[in-house]
């Protein structure tokens, strides 16, 4: 089996990321996305983010009913801040027989001389690349990259974040089951 993995902070989970992971999900080999939910990214601040499980539970709602997709928690028992390498080789050694590939957005594609091990990632795992406007890639650093066209959104997490904090609504940016579970939780406020 092909499992993408489709990592985030999801702080939330929003409409943008679900148009992603369902487009890669259904218009490549891949059997399964994962979205793995992680618990801090170490490019990343973690002042704003919401506690990891409130995070997997938000992505649990937004992929319910969908079957390629699947919320996962993988990076909460690891050592953090978790470090991509790290969690392929994990999930490597405890499913051996499945296929991993990395699912990315352009702009974090640009980074990825910055990530830990980044030389061993790009030798080992196939990456998926949606592109994003202004991120062109221009060098695949001999990395096995498939270029998708995956439709976007410009919707992002601050401004969802924002948003529920000015009391405004968020209806349409997140599922409707999710925005309601973010509203009963008071989270953002």
């Amino acid at each position: 089996m092909k499992i993408g993995l489709y990592f985030g902070s999801f702080n939330p989970i929003h409409t943008g990321h679900l148009i992603i992971a369902n487009y890669v999900a259904y218009n490549t080999d891949l059997d399964k996305v994962w979205l793995v939910v992680s618990p801090h990214n170490p490019l990343k601040p973690s002042g704003s983010l919401l506690n990891e499980h409130n995070r997997l539970h938000l992505v649990e709602l937004g992929v319910m009913g969908e079957p390629r997709l699947r919320a996962s928690n993988i990076e909460f028992t690891l050592p953090r801040p978790s470090y991509t390498i790290d969690t392929l080789t994990y999930l490597s050694e405890k499913f051996p027989t499945q296929e991993f590939t990395v699912i990315m957005g352009s702009d974090s594609f640009q980074n990825i001389t910055r990530w830990k091990n980044y030389e061993q990632l790009i030798k080992h795992y196939p990456i998926y690349i949606y592109e994003r406007p202004g991120h062109e890639v221009k060098d695949t650093y001999g990395a096995k990259v498939e270029i998708l066209k995956a439709p976007l959104l410009d919707i992002s997490a601050t401004s969802i974040r924002q948003w529920v904090k000015e009391g405004k609504s968020i209806r349409y940016l997140v599922p409707d089951n999710v925005a309601a579970y973010i509203a009963e939780n008071n989270y953002y406020k």
